[in-house]
């Protein structure tokens, strides 16, 4: 019996000590070369002709108006996914209903579709040629090569992301309690905000840091439909591409940096939100022994 028992509490700690070294210097490596050293590079090339090259390039009004439109589509995607996400996890963990496997399979569909296929089947609907372009045109609604197209497309990449952090979440909270708020009288609604969205306001939180993260980086499907037109719908990727092919290297760069330490300051709330709930998990020491 101990000799099983031995080998099952086995940890990583108990391996020889070169072992051990050699898989840190593995991981520390990968890192260096594929995330510290690009971090760094971003910074030094934005930065290397002076402060004030760096500053003339972010308030350039193109980068402006590139900024400007990124977080316009973010704030305009987030909320929209984060209100369908609520509402599909919601479906999909408290109700049994026909099409419920169909519906899972359809959230999934961005991760397996490429961006730029997306991007292509907004021009195919919404374009000039495209079955609705006609009567859009008739109408002078511009979806197209305009904001809308953006913030369509934006949303089509990020649709997973919320629903695909609640669903596991609210599956394994189960129904037990908003069923005894049902039974005790509480309406749909009432149970939903006093039990359904308290237990899951921290992994909400957590999908919507990763959907608004992938909505300001996308680049595929928004530059099919943006049509690059300088100053009204390129996004900061797409701006950032344009410089660097038009090789101002500096602006490039220093455009990027920004994006960069977007990046980075969606990393440290995301991290703040998993320590947070890892701690609000983690049982009292010494558990519930007297």
């Amino acid at each position: 019996m101990s000799g099983p028992i031995h080998q099952h509490h086995r940890t990583a700690a108990s391996e020889p000590p070169l072992i051990q070294g050699l898989l840190v210097g593995v991981a520390l490596t990968f890192l260096t070369l594929f995330l510290f050293v690009p971090l760094v590079a971003v910074f030094y090339e934005a930065l290397r002709k002076g402060m004030g090259v760096y500053l003339a390039a972010i308030t350039d009004p193109y980068a402006l108006s590139a900024i400007r439109l990124t977080l316009l589509s973010a704030v305009c995607a987030v909320p929209l996914n984060m209100l369908f996400g609520v509402a599909a996890a919601w479906a999909i963990t408290k109700f049994e209903f026909r099409g419920k496997s169909l519906l899972i399979t359809l959230i999934d569909l961005p991760f397996a579709v490429s961006p730029v296929i997306a991007g292509l089947i907004y021009v195919l609907l919404f374009g000039a040629h495209g079955w609705l372009g006609p009567a859009l045109t008739q109408h002078d609604i511009k979806i197209i090569f305009a904001v809308p197209g953006i913030v369509l497309a934006t949303v089509f990449v990020t649709v997973p992301f919320i629903a695909r952090e609640l669903i596991p979440l609210m599956q394994a909270q189960g129904t037990e309690e908003e069923e005894a708020a049902l039974v005790l009288g509480a309406s749909g609604w009432t149970t939903f905000w006093r039990i359904t969205l308290p237990n899951i306001k921290w992994g909400l939180l957590y999908g919507v840091v990763l959907c608004t993260a992938r909505a300001m980086g996308e680049f595929g499907a928004v530059s099919v439909v943006s049509g690059h037109i300088r100053g009204l719908t390129n996004t900061l990727p797409l701006h950032i591409e344009i410089l660097y092919n038009e090789y101002q290297f500096a602006a490039a760069f220093a455009c990027a940096s920004l994006l960069t330490l977007l990046a980075l300051a969606i990393l440290g709330i995301k991290t703040f939100i998993e320590r947070y709930t890892f701690s609000q998990r983690r049982p009292p020491a010494g558990g519930d022994t007297p």
